[in-house]
């Protein structure tokens, strides 16, 4: 259902106070971090009196990729809150240095709220969990256990090294992409098997097929080890494997799909539907980021609804401001939610110029 006008104009009116408060944050010589106090003196404008809303980050242009990889990593840290632990997560990292990412209390505060969209029947309060997905230095794994924690249960998690997984994808090692794969699935079985009582699962399509085919040759299926609410996110969600996912592997298990990474936080989606064809929209987090679906060849101009274009996100949090960066995905721009009254992007998968070159690997 579409939400009131007067709902999409208080959402809007939120965004603009929220962007005021957290660019007078990040421009504050007390609180702000040394890369933007920096970069501040070379804009022009005076951030904290010339960006009274969303549409004046314009101002900024677009956030270069190559300002996140390699350090010094602590220009990142707002000075109001480097007393506190920091923690550092990096995105991808197949090749050259990763970018890198601070966070203190932004991956807790994102898992909260998004813990608030999923259904206690599904997800009961108190239950074990299940983390089948990358480890290492990504902030999902430290996300979603406390998620679970959040939640009131104890999770269990399995070691995956997604960079190896690419590696051995380019050198078409398949036999030993095979044999670590399997290796990741066995993990899995085994705290399956043992009695933990786990009902939520959180891994990606290509893992949570992997797992529904290796316990079918077990003569069981996901329904029957307990699980009863999974969560799972990447670019290879689409409307076919959903409807696979369904139809095929789940026998009922609830599944909710989303999209998120190391510099937003996660997107919640609309509930799934057959009568929709297993289409997926997701929702970002606002006011805390922002997904706008833009012109490829004009990132200053959004695509129509239903139409074609390249994924801009803007985070928003007093930890991180990134304004306008343009992802590695594209999709369609969808209208407004009853529970999201702001744009959503939906068929998210890798951008078309650059996917010739990416490779997927567990997501």
């Amino acid at each position: 259902m579409a939400p009131s006008e007067e709902a999409i104009r208080e959402g809007r009116k939120r965004l603009d106070a929220h962007v005021r408060e957290i660019v007078a944050w990040h421009f504050n010589p007390e609180t702000g971090c040394p890369f933007w106090l920096e970069r501040a003196k070379t804009l022009g404008f005076d951030p904290r009196k010339h960006v009274q809303g969303f549409d004046d980050l314009k101002k900024f242009g677009l956030f270069e990729d190559e300002w996140l990889r390699g350090g010094p990593v602590r220009r990142w840290v707002p000075k109001a809150l480097a007393h506190k632990p920091i923690y550092t997560f990096e995105t991808g990292g197949t090749t050259g240095i990763p970018k890198t990412r601070i966070n203190i209390e932004d991956f807790s505060t994102d898992y909260k709220l998004f813990s608030e969209t999923l259904p206690d029947k599904y997800f009961p309060k108190g239950s074990n969990w299940l983390m089948l997905g990358p480890s290492g230095p990504r902030r999902l794994r430290l996300a979603v256990e406390h998620l679970c924690q959040y939640r009131g249960g104890i999770c269990f998690c399995v070691d995956l090294d997604p960079r190896w997984v690419v590696k051995l994808i380019k050198k078409g090692w398949m036999e030993h992409l095979n044999a670590y794969k399997d290796h990741v699935i066995e993990q899995a079985l085994t705290v399956l098997s043992a009695g933990h009582d786990i009902k939520c699962l959180f891994t990606t399509p290509k893992l949570l097929e992997s797992l529904a085919n290796a316990l079918e040759k077990q003569g069981s299926s996901i329904k029957e080890t307990g699980i009863t609410g999974i969560f799972s996110g990447g670019t290879e969600f689409t409307p076919q494997f959903t409807r696979f996912a369904v139809e095929e592997l789940l026998q009922g298990v609830y599944m909710t799909p989303t999209y998120g990474n190391t510099l937003m936080g996660l997107a919640c989606s609309k509930p799934i539907s057959a009568d929709d064809g297993y289409k997926i929209t997701y929702y970002a987090p606002q006011p805390r980021a922002v997904v706008q679906v833009v012109n490829f060849d004009n990132p200053d101009k959004l695509v129509d609804y239903g139409q074609t274009g390249r994924v801009m996100l803007t985070t928003l949090t007093k930890e991180f401001f990134m304004p306008r960066f343009q992802e590695r995905d594209e999709g369609e721009r969808e209208p407004p939610y009853e529970r999201f009254p702001w744009d959503g992007v939906s068929g998210v998968r890798p951008f078309h110029g650059f996917a010739a070159t990416t490779t997927v690997g567990v997501y």
